[in-house]
């Protein structure tokens, strides 16, 4: 198992009752039991990052709608800002799922061996590109430029990086290199931007739509474009191997609320951006425009399927960056759970097992 917590990305700790208190029905009832047999955990720590691409945890967190399904279990909330440091809270117990990007999730698989998580979901797919000042207009335009990621091996760090090999460009993990790779926190970009420090990002939404619109930065890639069909994900919902097995009727019912999260952002897409964006107000104290959020909700798909051929090519695209050693991702995803539900919704079901 890897290290224990070195030093955490700020977070944001919500506590939410859960459902009413279940009635003593007579006599001296024990703990609640969860299908294993054992005693049922009574709170479930869930990861989630102030992102629009995480606009799931945002509207469930919100309207209650995890609170709802998880019944008597408390519902605690971490939020963090960039993936590597999700995945040291989960391998230290301080959490027992997150949302999260694909390359920290497989990074996380490879560093315990396959023993630390899981993909129950699928979350997000599109809403990320490189955007440049104005006078960068071709590939060529880059060398020399100063590029923001948001933290080094994170999502956004590895597609750039890959690109950027693709290009013929080098780069190094301490800024060297033909085009220099700076890991700045999403909250810092548009500083970094407008001051001069970076002349571009690789970044996620709403970040990339606040600099287009508010700052005049233009697409140079759209990542769509760097995938088949123009899929890929953007955002998963992950658990704790140990916390599955102890408490599968738990992950069930966060999966329960996570499926009613996607159904109020696909039915009522206005109502669920709004509710989204309070979130995110709630969290930073900074509201998106409402300009900069229906570009940001148009660019991004909510999608339950973890389009599991896009997780194997990111893995791919790690090791070609120098990022991660070859990874054997059998077993990364468990979706029976996810898929028992969406069976007896009348869904369709998702493949985890899919060839990258």
């Amino acid at each position: 198992m890897s290290s224990r917590i070195r030093q955490l990305a700020t977070t944001t700790a919500i506590a939410l009752l859960a459902g009413a208190t279940l009635a003593a029905c007579g006599g001296d009832d024990g703990p609640a039991q969860d299908a294993s047999g054992g005693d049922q955990a009574t709170t479930l720590r869930l990861g989630y990052f102030p992102n629009i691409t995480h606009a799931p945890a945002l509207v469930g967190v919100e309207n209650g709608i995890f609170a709802e399904n998880l019944g008597d279990v408390t519902l605690e909330t971490t939020t963090f800002n960039a993936g590597p440091s999700a995945i040291e809270a989960l391998f230290s117990g301080a959490i027992d799922a997150t949302y999260i990007g694909p390359n920290p999730a497989i990074t996380g698989w490879a560093q315990s061996q396959g023993e630390a998580l899981q993909i129950i979901s699928g979350v997000t797919s599109g809403g990320a590109a490189l955007v440049v000042k104005p006078e960068i207009t071709s590939v060529a335009d880059l060398r020399g430029k100063k590029i923001a990621t948001p933290q080094l091996g994170n999502t956004q760090d590895v597609a750039l990086r890959h690109w950027l090999k693709e290009q013929g460009y080098a780069t190094d993990t301490s800024g060297g290199g033909d085009v220099s790779v700076v890991p700045t926190a999403n909250s810092e970009v548009v500083a970094a931007y407008t001051s001069g420090a970076i002349d571009g990002a690789w970044l996620p939404e709403p970040h990339l739509s606040r600099l287009i619109i508010e700052h005049g930065a233009t697409v140079l890639v759209d990542e769509r474009d760097e995938w088949p069909g123009g899929e890929f994900v953007t955002t998963h919902l992950i658990v704790s191997k140990e916390f599955l097995a102890a408490d599968p009727d738990v992950v069930r019912d966060l999966l329960r609320g996570h499926l009613a999260a996607l159904d109020y952002l696909a039915t009522e897409p206005e109502a669920a951006a709004t509710t989204a964006n309070d979130h995110l107000e709630a969290l930073t104290g900074n509201r998106l425009t409402d300009e900069i959020l229906a570009a940001s909700m148009d660019n991004l798909t909510f999608t339950v399927d973890p389009i599991a051929s896009s997780l194997y090519g990111s893995a791919e695209h790690a090791q070609d960056a120098g990022l991660l050693d070859p990874v054997d991702l059998t077993g990364i995803y468990q979706l029976d759970l996810l898929n028992d539900l969406l069976t007896a919704a009348g869904k369709p079901t998702v493949d985890g097992e899919a060839a990258g």
